[in-house]
């Protein structure tokens, strides 16, 4: 839908990384499960590594789902900006390059009983 505007509109988006005291937004999406409805949401330090992260961050909300006890981080297919990737999870989440409003997707082959 058009918008007529009377005047030139100014917009400053506020969800730059500049306005999160040094933390960074990151999005994680387990695919095919679809207990949760959309990709989960974090606020944390880009020094965290992406270990730490996944078990002490990630993983308590997804334990509500039943495959989460068979769930390894380490043998799951993930993805960057929708790209294959392979992570490092011994590093940090900016050596990683995971960058601000990054989302993260992982898909855990045989655990799809949600998603079927």
């Amino acid at each position: 839908m058009a918008v007529a505007s009377t005047k030139p509109y100014i917009g400053a988006p506020r969800d730059t990384v500049a306005n999160f005291n040094g933390k960074q937004l990151v999005y994680v999406c387990w695919e095919h499960h679809l207990l949760f409805a959309s990709s989960l949401m974090f606020c944390v330090e880009p020094e965290m590594t992406l270990g730490d992260f996944l078990h002490h961050t990630v993983r308590p909300l997804l334990e509500a789902d039943p495959d989460s006890a068979a769930l390894d981080f380490t043998r799951a297919e993930w993805q960057k900006a929708k790209i294959a990737w392979t992570p490092d999870f011994n590093a940090s989440l900016a050596a990683n390059g995971i960058r601000h409003k990054e989302l993260l997707r992982f898909h855990t082959p045989g655990l799809n009983s949600l998603g079927a």
